[in-house]
């Protein structure tokens, strides 16, 4: 497992969103792009009505430690629909333990950044699951 430095990691989220062509980042609109070490009970949608430990214990299987990325917020198309309240943006957020457990080199690791920073961008242009694997970013 390669272990990268923070500033190692947040550079490489950086040189993924300066790859993107300047269409799509014109087109981003009260999003914020941040990364965390691990994902949380938030993440993993967590409505704080129960214990944390019982939310996971309730589930069949284990809670995947391999969450690379997470878009938070409403696609181009659900804001069109209406109700969009901009006050709070809508957050992409790379997780640094996944990308350093799935893949074992810097090399691997600055790929797959870029390619979730694509995936969770396709969210935000309102792509689903399927549709981002099709084009090869599952």
């Amino acid at each position: 497992m390669y272990r990268m430095t923070d500033k190692e990691f947040e550079r490489a989220i950086e040189e993924a969103l300066d790859a993107m062509p300047d269409q799509f980042l014109e087109a981003l609109e009260n999003v914020a792009v941040v990364w965390a070490d691990e994902p949380s009970a938030y993440h993993w949608g967590w409505d704080g009505d129960e214990n944390w430990e019982d939310a996971e214990d309730a589930e069949d299987e284990p809670l995947p430690d391999d969450l690379l990325g997470l878009f938070d917020g409403l696609s181009l198309v659900e804001r069109a629909e209406g109700g969009y309240d901009d006050d709070i943006p809508d957050v992409i957020t790379v997780f640094k333990g996944p990308h350093e457990r799935c893949f074992s080199s810097r090399e691997e690791i600055v790929e797959e950044i870029g390619k979730t920073v694509i995936h969770e961008l396709g969210h935000y242009f309102g792509l689903s699951e399927d549709q981002l694997a099709a084009m090869g970013y599952e």
